[in-house]
């Protein structure tokens, strides 16, 4: 099925003009502990509903952008909170433990403005309108990357989604897949091949364009059907003649060896924010488990299961699990904050252990239960089919482990 964005977009993007608007005065989110766990139940409420339609979970993105979670990582030069790395993680484990699929959106969002923050690459004017549009409604935004014929970018390769220049901007088109968000975006930032007067055809430029999500010429077709992160809104998109202006090509540099570096994929430990919502995964398993475990009586033991040396056992396990990917996790961070970032080098690889870790204390949790860890009568099997999708995000394990393997025996 195949749907135009006009027909599907929550509400009008401004115009990608230099903004009138003074910087907007954006919330500073409650970080504590309680306020965090109040936002993760409210998702938590809902995430089997939108589990099983696979609608985008707008009542839980709703929630993140009312406690200021969307905003959170917007630089203070635009009006934002700009929270510290160490909480935009905190906020994802939180938003992760109430549901995924609003996690993942939230976690492409807030790196988008944690880049931005940082290195202050996109024009103002063009990144002013996001950030005031993000001051009225929850504004999700994402980069589309992926495509039918080349797979997944960190594996190398450039776009067939071409950038073509005109007289006073650029006009899209092309074919990407995996594109999460969907009709929910309000602006893609699209991974494209620049084809310009004067450009090298042997070695074109290639960068990310922004795009308003209810840019005419933009055509969604409902492809995503997957294990876990259903609510997601993962599909595919296409760009007919979608005209955007000339400021909104930024460019990816080249390296020394003439390959394109992209810092948005790069390995560094700014990567990290999709592991943190998996972390957030297991900890839902952890708390269900607990749950499940003290309330479960069955007749032939007439007690509750929790006082069982084999539940406490694989309670044991889930909470080793955790506390290793939070460890990896946010030692990580603090030790390249420190100014130490010899490790930066093993950054891939922390992530696959990250990983490894969450999958694995869902899957303890879950393989313990026996059907009751199976049933969509308990948020188990959700958690299970949620958590085994932290293996897609790159670097991958394979490309990982090869990487660090070929570094260390060179």
């Amino acid at each position: 099925m195949t749907v135009d964005a006009a027909d599907r977009a929550p509400l009008p993007a401004p115009d990608l003009a230099v903004s009138d608007l003074p910087v907007p005065d954006l919330p500073v989110p409650d970080l504590s502990e309680a306020a965090l766990a109040e936002v993760t139940r409210q998702l938590a409420d809902a995430a089997p509903t939108f589990d099983r339609s696979g609608a985008l979970p707008w009542p839980g993105i709703e929630v993140a952008h009312r406690a200021g979670l969307l905003t959170a990582t917007i630089g203070r030069r635009y009006g934002g909170p700009e929270v510290s790395a160490i909480d935009a993680l905190r906020i994802l484990i939180a938003l992760g433990e109430g549901d995924a699929s609003v996690a993942l959106l939230a976690a492409n969002t807030l790196s988008v403005h944690q880049r931005q923050a940082i290195d202050h690459t996109w024009p103002d004017e063009l990144y002013r309108d996001i950030v005031a549009r993000s001051a009225v409604e929850p504004t999700l935004v994402n980069a589309i990357r992926a495509e039918p014929e080349l797979g997944a970018p960190a594996r190398g390769g450039l776009p067939k989604t071409v950038a073509t220049r005109t007289s006073d901007g650029w006009v899209v088109n092309g074919h990407k897949a995996f594109a999460t968000g969907g009709t929910g975006l309000a602006y893609h930032v699209v991974w494209v091949t620049a084809d310009e007067p004067g450009g090298d055809p042997d070695a074109p430029r290639v960068g990310h364009i922004l795009v308003p999500g209810d840019a005419p010429g933009i055509a969604w077709t409902e492809t995503w059907d997957h294990l876990g992160l259903r609510a997601s809104n993962t599909h595919d998109v296409t760009y007919r003649d979608v005209h955007v202006p000339a400021a909104a090509f930024l460019e990816i540099p080249r390296g020394a060896d003439g390959r394109y570096v992209d810092p948005a994929v790069a390995a560094s430990i700014s990567g990290l924010g999709h592991p943190a919502l998996y972390i957030g995964v297991a900890r839902a398993a952890r708390a269900a488990f607990v749950r499940y475990a003290r309330e479960r009586v069955p007749t032939a033991l007439g007690r509750p299961i929790a006082q069982t040396e084999r539940i406490r056992g694989v309670a044991g396990e889930i909470e080793a699990q955790i506390a290793q990917a939070e460890t990896l996790l946010f030692g990580s961070l603090l030790r390249a904050q420190s100014g130490d970032d010899s490790h930066l080098a093993q950054a891939s690889v922390i992530k696959v252990q990250i990983v490894r870790s969450a999958i694995a204390a869902v899957s303890a949790a879950s393989a313990a239960l026996g059907n009751a860890g199976l049933t969509r009568h308990q948020p188990f099997e959700r958690l299970l089919r949620d958590v085994l999708c932290a293996r897609v995000h790159p670097p991958q394990e394979d490309a990982a482990l090869l990487a660090a393997g070929t570094r260390l025996l060179s």
